[in-house]
């Protein structure tokens, strides 16, 4: 009978279920018999509470009262705390940890020591979010360990030379000496891919942006093993040398110019927890607590949703007036449950960040949903009760520094596609600032363009993660499996769904930004916000394609989603009536590069002498050299105006929702497949192969043109790219004109233009490198293949048995180049 009754929360309607207080191993061993509520509607008040709030079975008199906040707020003093107020968190010996330092509470509280700093290391955000703005820095943490096994984590910011491990106070600091210098130091630095203590020796994984390194000493036996993102590295370091109390080992960095990584020894809660390792800091004894009354909130929730669903049912229930409606539970057992919370939090404000990145978050994404389809109104009823409490402000500010920082780190999990990497943070993101008072708490934050940076990061894989994200690798010709090239192809459209999720929430949150009126003195239009973050953008990424970048310039998928982002914009438009209603007038929101009729366009966007683009070669020279030969004073205020004839017609207009598609999102999958079949063009055209879809010119355009047209000059010539010309197409330009620039037009605006000007800014900085790397891997995957193929004849051809045995080793290691240049393509 029990299989056949309905299950809400995983038991079975009309049982008890036997439970311990937590582990039955640990804490309170005495058992008792807990309330469910699975028959929904057919369970009294009191036993619906007992459910909701995990009390035994029968524990609660009848009820003399009505239900409201005050009632359930002596439900969880009285009996709710008397269940769980001694089942507090409970981390294990601690002894082994000396602290130099404790806040006014008597937290011991960990941070860096002011007197080991050596060079100059900046406090980019707080609490620990530090940058090197000298060639080299180092420094310790303000707590060392001499016995015990213990742990802290760093988030790298930027991935070049870093050493991160341990030191004890005998290690000295300078200018050229720093982690893993010296005898009792210890360091790991992935950029050089070694382990350090007075030498070198190759250990671990190359790390990539986002890692996250787990630091972790065992002074039980004498060894120090680190983490790239809760995967062992092995154990790096053996033997080290035994201390005594108060001269033990000390976390401690050392960075290069520029170089960028947030610490944390446990004021949030791991990422990546190693079982046996405590952090440096406790966590807060409170958080055991936090998590069920979060846990309580959660149940209702569910009940609430399948009593939505079983509507009718409930209904027909009670009308015998014995069951009360969840309706009538849900709000005041929603606003004591906060009104617990915030009680906590408010007694010891140094623990919000720790309770928000940590059960907070966690319970919003168990409400939200992990992946479409996501639970909107169970989350809004929570935002809904949270904000009416004065201290969610703080609430939500860490929890949206803590979805920007999940989306530095979120790895693209092939099982997990396509709701894998940082789609789910941003999803929440998104649609928690659709509220307007969010909205402007983020604006109002001094971190709201780090914030913004953060939310537009993808994480890049190392090799590790390639080979973990496209398991199976297949090429033309190649002597694999037949299955390899089918199972490639399934792989790689997946890894493409899930970005193709992620860059549509980018969109999403861009748009939010765009159409955000912040309450300015004299008002600004929609879109102010978001010019003023891609100005700031492009000056703080002043000097980023040199090949010694300068300290604190963003990272390369940063401007590489931004871009994304403004190109889509431009090419399709930006989609802002069914948001906000501004644009909604617009006969049809055609994208700005696929507008026909009469255009213009600012010179002077082209020929102003911006410290950012002052670097930037042109065709002609430095801007210095043309501006001599080219003087432009004269030209400032000129609009060039002309007709965008061939775009008119529908039927060769190509946006992305038209079968030809234009050339920023060619299929990747028929380019892959037709790429593979033919691999020597494949290999010529390079990665050409995004601009093959503009249609020839209409008939109307052809017939515009004369005889002796410069289009049939170029259709005479030969194609470098072993394509016929009409593949790139034809855009008539006619009746050029100059006029002058309108100057009523407000300097605040979001421009379409300015957008196309920072759109080719953004493609010199952000995308050509990538496109030099992905050119490196195609020549280097060409002569690989080459090799190995050389490689299997002479194998065939040989008959000795030295030399076949030399040759199918050096088979082997070509093979496994040409495997992760494959890899590397695909990506």
């Amino acid at each position: 009978m029990g299989e056949d009754s309905p299950r809400v929360g995983g038991f079975s309607a009309g049982l008890a279920v036997l439970l311990n207080g937590e582990d039955s191993n640990k804490k309170s061993p005495k058992t008792r018999l807990l309330s469910c509520c699975d028959d929904l509607g057919q369970q009294s008040v009191e036993r619906t509470l007992e459910y909701v709030f995990g009390l035994p079975n029968r524990s609660l008199n009848s009820l003399t009262g009505p239900v409201d906040c005050k009632f359930i707020r002596s439900v969880i003093k009285n009996d709710f705390l008397k269940y769980n107020v001694k089942l507090s968190d409970s981390y294990g010996e601690r002894d082994g940890i000396c602290f130099n330092s404790k806040t006014g509470n008597g937290h011991d509280v960990i941070g860096l020591e002011e007197t080991s700093i050596c060079g100059d290391i900046k406090v980019i955000k707080s609490p620990f979010l530090i940058e090197s703005s000298a060639m080299f820095s180092s420094a310790r943490a303000s707590a060392c360990v001499w016995k015990g096994k213990w742990m802290y984590e760093v988030m790298l910011e930027t991935s070049g030379i870093q050493q991160l491990g341990w030191a004890t106070l005998s290690c000295p600091f300078t200018d050229h000496k720093g982690v893993g210098d010296a005898n009792d130091s210890y360091a790991y630095d992935g950029r050089r891919v070694s382990k350090w203590n007075k030498d070198a020796e190759t250990y671990g994984q190359s790390w990539v942006v986002g890692d996250i390194i787990g630091c972790c000493i065992d002074l039980n036996r004498d060894e120090i093993i680190f983490y790239r993102n809760g995967n062992s590295l092995g154990v790096a370091f053996q033997g080290i040398r035994k201390m005594g109390p108060g001269f033990g080992y000390y976390p401690a960095v050392s960075l290069s110019q520029g170089e960028r990584c947030e610490l944390n020894f446990g004021a949030r809660p791991f990422k990546y927890p190693i079982e046996g390792y405590l952090p440096l800091q406790a966590p807060p004894s409170k958080s055991y607590l936090v998590t069920q009354l979060l846990q309580c909130w959660s149940r209702l929730l569910d009940m609430h949703s399948v009593e939505r669903a079983e509507h009718s049912l409930v209904q027909k229930l009670r009308r015998v007036k014995r069951f009360v409606s969840l309706e009538e539970i849900f709000h005041p057992a929603s606003y004591a449950i906060c009104e617990e919370l915030f009680s906590i939090l408010e007694a010891d404000v140094g623990i919000t960040e720790y309770m928000v990145w940590g059960p907070l978050l966690s319970f919003m994404f168990e409400v939200f949903g992990l992946h479409a389809p996501h639970d909107y109104p169970s989350l809004d009823k929570v935002v809904e009760v949270l904000l009416q409490f004065q201290g969610s402000h703080v609430l939500f500010e860490h929890i949206l520094n803590a979805l920007s920082c999940g989306c530095k780190i979120a790895s693209l999990i092939l099982t997990e596609c396509p709701y894998s990497g940082s789609y789910s943070h941003l999803a929440l993101a998104c649609h928690l600032l659709r509220r307007e008072e969010l909205m402007m708490l983020w604006w109002k934050s001094p971190d709201f363009e780090f914030l913004f940076e953060g939310f537009l990061s993808q994480k890049t894989p190392n090799k590790q993660d390639l080979d973990s994200m496209i398991p199976t690798v297949w090429w033309p010709g190649s002597c694999e499996d037949a299955s390899y090239e089918g199972n490639m192809m399934l792989t790689t459209t997946a890894l493409s769904e899930s970005i193709s999720k992620i860059e549509e929430k980018h969109r999403d949150l861009c748009r939010l930004v765009i159409q955000f009126i912040p309450p300015t003195n004299p008002p600004q239009l929609p879109g102010a916000v978001f010019r003023t973050f891609l100005q700031s953008l492009l000056l703080k990424n002043r000097g980023a394609e040199r090949n010694i970048p300068p300290p604190g310039v963003s990272s390369n998928s940063v401007l590489v989603s931004i871009y994304t982002v403004v190109l889509h914009f431009l090419s399709e438009g930006f989609a802002l009536g069914d948001i906000c209603g501004w644009l909604k007038s617009c006969k049809a929101d055609v994208g700005f590069l696929h507008r026909g009729g009469e255009q213009s366009f600012p010179v002077h966007l082209f020929l102003k002498n911006d410290p950012h683009r002052a670097d930037i070669s042109r065709l002609g020279g430095s801007y210095g050299h043309l501006s001599k030969l080219h003087p432009t004073i004269d030209h400032e205020m000129e609009m060039i105006q002309w007709d965008e004839g061939c775009m008119d017609s529908e039927e060769t207009r190509v946006t992305h929702s038209t079968r030809e598609k234009p050339c920023c999102c060619s299929s990747y999958d028929s380019d892959f497949t037709r790429n593979f079949k033919v691999p020597a063009k494949y290999l010529a055209k390079g990665s050409r192969g995004h601009c093959s879809s503009i249609p020839e010119r209409p008939a109307h355009v052809a017939a515009e043109c004369s005889d002796g047209s410069l289009n049939d000059e170029i259709t005479d010539k030969p194609s470098s790219s072993d394509q016929s010309e009409p593949e790139y197409g034809y855009r008539q330009v006619h009746h050029m004109k100059s006029v002058p620039k309108d100057t009523n037009m407000s300097t605040a605006t979001l421009r379409e233009e300015e957008l196309l000007d920072a759109l080719l800014w953004l493609y010199h900085v952000g995308l050509a490198p990538n496109f030099k790397q992905a050119s490196y891997y195609m020549t280097h995957q060409a002569q690989s293949i080459s090799l190995l193929e050389e490689t299997d004849k002479q194998i065939r051809e040989r008959a000795y048995s030295e030399q076949l045995k030399h040759l199918k080793e050096t088979r082997n290691e070509y093979r496994e180049e040409v495997i992760d240049c494959v890899r590397h393509c695909a990506w």
